[in-house]
């Protein structure tokens, strides 16, 4: 249990500072409720900006860093699964709790947001990736509970 309280402490701490790049971003660049928008008007407000690389190459290191902390810390392939699951639906409840914080956004769970980048934009309302969070959580909670093989 200490293992997985510290996953999710740094699953939490990872939240806070991809919430803090979107309130600096919103704080730097003029930023337009993404309601109304399509994906290629929001992919040409993020090149006018010359934000959309980088952003791109953020979110890649993100799931670097997720990777890495599965591959330090589970002990089997199992066990890497559930901790790339459980970080990653951490990491995502919890950057929409800071943002909501700072920001007071989102409003509902049916204000739209850009989720990734990677390939392309996608955008869904908030409820969906909070939604499938909440599942990789479960999940990664049933596959910590099975016990390795040979321990009983």
């Amino acid at each position: 249990m200490l293992r997985l309280f510290g996953l999710t402490l740094y699953s939490v701490g990872m939240a806070y500072i991809e919430a803090m790049v979107v309130v600096y971003l919103r704080r730097l660049i003029p930023f337009t409720d993404l309601s109304g928008m399509t994906i290629d008007s929001i992919t040409s407000f993020l090149r006018e900006n010359h934000i959309y690389f980088e952003e791109q190459t953020r979110e890649a290191a993100t799931i670097i860093m997720l990777i890495c902390i599965a591959l330090l810390t589970g002990r089997n392939v199992r066990e890497k699964i559930a901790v790339f699951l459980w970080c990653s639906g951490i990491w995502d409840i919890f950057y929409y709790v800071f943002l909501r914080i700072w920001t007071g956004w989102p409003g509902s769970f049916m204000d739209m947001d850009v989720l990734f980048l990677i390939p392309a934009p996608w955008v869904s309302p908030v409820a969906v990736p909070l939604g499938i969070s909440l599942s990789m959580t479960a999940i990664a909670y049933f596959l910590f509970r099975i016990p390795i093989k040979g321990r009983g």
